[in-house]
């Protein structure tokens, strides 16, 4: 039976500072209070950044609010954490890795059928010039959004 309230927890700025080019999905290993903070939203992205180690995925920096409840059971908020990704998928990303500006960038965590999933994107980071066009495009579009929304108004 699938939760829809469990909450899916965005990485806000990794859009706004990296340009990402591809994305893939990944099981994250969790101990049991980590998942009951995350199924509580009790979770941030906040500095932290996905790496390979001898052939495995690792994410560092995930901060997982210790639980309430967990007592001596609870874990490091900060601790290192292996994705599950196979071999092929691992092969693919080193080789995305290895070519100049490019990182692996944590983007969402979310609940799949009951098992913890995370988005990591391939991306290059974006420079001041890039951040600024993005601010201006988007700016653009909510300005035109309003424009075209004042347009059609039917006064009754």
């Amino acid at each position: 039976m699938s939760n829809n309230n469990t909450p899916t927890i965005q990485n806000r700025k990794a859009r706004h500072d990296y340009q990402v080019e591809e994305t893939f999905e990944a099981g994250i290993v969790l101990k049991g209070t980590e998942v009951k903070s995350i199924r509580q939203g009790k979770a941030s992205f906040t500095d932290s950044f996905a790496f390979l180690k001898n052939g495995e995925v690792f994410l560092r920096e995930l901060y997982i609010k210790p639980y309430e409840h967990g007592s001596y059971y609870n874990h490091d908020p900060r601790r290192e954490r292996k994705l599950l990704l196979n071999k092929k998928e691992i092969r693919q990303l080193d080789k995305l890795v290895q070519q100049k500006g490019f990182t692996l960038v944590p983007l969402k965590l979310y609940f799949k059928r009951g098992n913890a999933k995370i988005l990591i994107g391939v991306a290059k980071g974006k420079k001041s010039f890039d951040k600024r066009d993005s601010i201006k495009e988007k700016d653009l579009k909510r300005q035109l959004d309003r424009n075209v929304k004042g347009t059609y108004k039917v006064n009754l």
